[in-house]
């Protein structure tokens, strides 16, 4: 990868690695010197953030970090889990919301609850985000956020299928600018995250074609940005296993 090919989505998930690795550091030593290296690896993440557009200064986001360190096993820095909803309609049209911190579309989705297992938390927020009332049929996605764009924090997103029982739609005051149903070919702008990684499976999900769950393909190292072309064709290889 050549320096002018870098972009400030790679610079965010590098950020993000180095700075989960240091505060995960810090929650297990206690030596001195190890210490003062994943602090100064916490500056350093806060530099490339900054770069990559962060609109809070360095030494501001390093204090911010700091503060979420945690002893033990509190401290180990892990993802955050958000879950979604891929609901279809017997005219093969999707149901999106357009996101109010955002603007950007995407199908219904929020953060995990404790007290929730992850299909009631997907009704609870199609029910919340669109007046939709659905109910899970079966999980289809396990999406890395900060990978595919859709966030500009570390999480995971559980996607399920959902079926259609009553409702009709009405965007959430708060939460969304706007919901409706789309067709594949009149889909709304812009599109969360790399559209085309989520939206084929969504809508062959709703066609009856999908039949796998479909994650995100591994990387070597992780952090390294996957060349063009190379998720593409894994993204493919992926879903044509599905049609056996």
């Amino acid at each position: 990868m050549d320096a002018a090919s870098v972009s400030s989505h790679d610079l965010l998930r590098w950020s993000e690695a180095l700075s989960g690795i240091a505060r995960t550091g810090l929650g297990f030593t206690d030596n001195l010197y190890e210490r003062e290296r994943f602090e100064e690896v916490l500056r350093v993440a806060a530099d490339i953030r900054v770069a990559a557009g962060h609109d809070v200064g360095a030494d501001k986001l390093v204090e911010q970090w700091f503060g979420d360190v945690r002893r033990g096993i509190e401290g180990y820095v892990t993802p955050k889990i958000a879950v979604g909803a891929v609901v279809g309609n017997d005219r093969g049209e999707i149901l999106l919301v357009q996101r109010a911190d955002s603007g950007v579309w995407l199908y219904p989705t929020g953060w995990a609850d404790v007290g929730y297992s992850a299909s009631e938390v997907a009704v609870k927020e199609v029910l919340e985000e669109t007046g939709v009332d659905v109910e899970p049929v079966r999980l289809i996605a396990l999406f890395d956020g900060l990978r595919l764009g859709f966030t500009r924090i570390p999480l995971y997103s559980l996607v399920f299928q959902c079926r259609v029982l009553g409702g009709a739609v009405q965007a959430h005051p708060l939460e969304c600018l706007d919901a409706g149903w789309f067709a594949e070919a009149a889909l709304p702008e812009p599109l969360a995250g790399r559209g085309e990684r989520w939206v084929d499976h969504a809508f062959r999900t709703i066609r009856g074609e999908a039949s796998e769950v479909v994650f995100d393909p591994p990387r070597e190292p992780p952090w390294r940005r996957v060349r063009d072309g190379d998720s593409e064709r894994r993204s493919r290889a992926v879903l044509e296993e599905e049609d056996g």
